[in-house]
């Protein structure tokens, strides 16, 4: 799920990594609400209270929201930087290197809950978290051709009432019975992305009451199962089906002038 790009990918695999990676981040997203009230991926809520703050003027905390915002962002550019550069020296796995980063940085993270008691343990926490949340989700995006989305759900929400709107006029002959296929596709992807959301946030708060911050140590030794499984495929030669023409490397749109 960490190796095919772009239009080399299917339905099943687009679902795999959407199930497992929206799943974690949900639980991670939930999990870091309830124990410190606060989301590290919901950007529009976030948006929304740094204009709230900056209102009220409520100079630190807008300050706060505002980094919040401009981390995501960071992780973000970070993981496209990365991808860039893999794909012009042609390293395999590119995208799995990525999600072993976020491994990697999630660890530090689980056992700052665990082990810090000091009172800038929220910035630490919510702020990390939004950066792995960024990267994790710009890695997603081009992995799939913006297909996926893992760490929010308002644009898949949206999405599924597009999908539903084109289903109602397929059944009553108003569209494109041709459709009906791709669309019953992308209603699925959506629909199966946000309920792993939603079932990793219940999971996610439920282990945290248990467990606290080993939940996000659990959860950097998943994504790391899962990075590592894919650099190792990625290590081995792609198999085709018999006559296919599939190239699997992700479609490279030129700069804008």
């Amino acid at each position: 799920m960490l190796i095919h790009q772009g239009a080399a990918r299917n339905e099943r695999i687009d679902v795999f990594l959407a199930c497992w990676l929206a799943g974690i981040a949900g639980a991670l997203n939930a999990a870091a609400f309830y124990a410190i009230g606060f989301f590290a991926a919901n950007m529009t809520g976030n948006v929304s209270a740094l204009s709230d703050h900056i209102a009220t003027f409520q100079g630190w905390s807008s300050l706060f929201y505002l980094s919040i915002v401009l981390v995501f962002i960071l992780g973000s550019t970070v993981s496209s930087l990365i991808i860039n550069a893999g794909r012009r020296r042609g390293i395999g796995g590119i995208y799995a290197w990525c999600i072993l980063l976020e491994a990697l940085l999630l660890a530090p993270l689980g056992l700052a809950d665990v082990f810090v008691t000091a009172t800038w343990r929220v910035e630490i926490l919510v702020l990390g978290l939004a950066f792995l949340m960024g990267l994790q989700n710009a890695t997603v995006t081009r992995i799939s051709d913006a297909r996926v989305r893992t760490t929010h759900v308002s644009g898949m929400a949206t999405d599924i009432g597009i999908e539903i709107a084109i289903a109602i006029d397929i059944l009553r002959g108003r569209d494109v019975s041709g459709e009906a296929a791709s669309n019953r596709a992308k209603l699925r992807l959506h629909v199966y992305t946000i309920g792993a959301f939603f079932s990793g946030g219940v999971a996610g708060v439920l282990i945290y009451q248990s467990v606290g911050g080993v939940l996000l140590l659990a959860a950097s030794l998943l994504l790391l199962v899962i990075a590592l499984d894919a650099l190792r495929r990625a290590g081995k030669p792609m198999r085709t089906a018999p006559g296919s023409s599939i190239d699997h490397k992700e479609t490279v749109i030129p700069p804008s002038t």
